[in-house]
């Protein structure tokens, strides 16, 4: 299984990606709503998150990275951090990011 196809199948499945360019893209963007349920599923997989991207009124907003925080792509904390605040500095966001799935969780 390709590392989309299963972020599609176990992350993405029954949200509504908000990017209105995903077809040339491929990048899902979600609601706050939506994108706190997609890190709480990527925490219960285990998988990494990269760095998490805030648009406002669809203008890249801000940026925040697993390295700025000095945690591993797979540390919840990092991301729940980066999330809230985002969250806190203004209302009506959307926000996208970049992940890994580990092959053992594609193996299955």
């Amino acid at each position: 299984m390709e590392q989309q196809e299963f972020l599609e199948k176990n992350v993405f499945v029954d949200l509504k990606n908000v990017n209105e360019n995903f077809e040339a893209d491929n990048i899902h963007q979600f609601s706050e709503a939506e994108f706190a349920t997609v890190l709480q599923k990527c925490e219960y997989f285990g998988i990494g998150i990269y760095t998490i991207e805030a648009f406002l009124n669809g203008a890249s907003f801000g940026v925040s990275s697993h390295d700025t925080h000095n945690k591993k792509a797979t540390d919840p904390k990092w991301f729940k951090k980066a999330f809230s605040n985002f969250k806190n500095g203004e209302t009506g966001m959307t926000y996208a990011a970049t992940y890994k799935v580990s092959l053992k969780l594609l193996a299955r």
